[in-house]
């Protein structure tokens, strides 16, 4: 059994949660926010990084300038229509995004939010550890592996299921902190 295979899983599952959690918005512009968002250019669904420069000029703000004004409106309607709760302001060449100041309550229920995504991804890396379990006990069963080979290679899985699952862990407790810190 390939034990590499089961390991990428465990890296892919981090990885992910990586990326959700640089969806979350604490109180800090960050244009990663936007990389969900998509607009129709000339019939093809487009993210707005090809369609437009966007930055962060102030720690609150992000501005979006479109390389063709004339789709400036469909830019304001596509992060209308997000799950971002941002209202655009637009000026005719370019758009602001103002992120309000977070009150305690959302940042208690963004921690929330950002321990569920936690334990899924726990949960997600102890799904691939059973997998990889029942891949070796089938082998042992079918008398391809011996039983030492079985208790070596669980051995592995479960060290490389605590040292993932330790990272999650970190992850939770850096991207909470950023969230609770005003």
């Amino acid at each position: 059994m390939e034990i590499a295979k089961y390991e990428d899983k465990m890296q892919k599952s981090v990885a992910n949660l990586k990326e959700e959690y640089g969806a979350i918005r604490a109180g800090r512009a960050n244009p990663h926010l936007l990389d969900k968002i998509k607009i129709d250019y000339y019939g093809q669904p487009s993210g707005l990084q090809s369609v437009a420069n966007v930055s962060v000029p102030e720690a609150r703000v992000i501005m979006i300038q479109p390389w063709e004004s004339s789709i400036i409106k469909d830019i304001e309607k596509a992060i209308l229509a997000s799950d971002l709760g941002l209202t655009p302001s637009n000026d005719g060449k370019a758009i602001r995004l103002v992120f309000p100041e977070l009150t305690e309550e959302r940042r208690k229920e963004l921690v929330k939010d950002v321990k569920k995504k936690g334990e899924e991804a726990k949960v997600a890396i102890r799904n691939i550890r059973r997998e990889a379990n029942d891949v070796l006990k089938k082998e042992n069963k079918n008398s391809e592996i011996s039983e030492d080979e079985l208790k070596q290679s669980e051995t592995k899985i479960q060290k490389l299921t605590d040292k993932y699952i330790e990272e999650v862990d970190r992850e939770i407790e850096a991207k909470s902190k950023e969230i609770l810190t005003v």
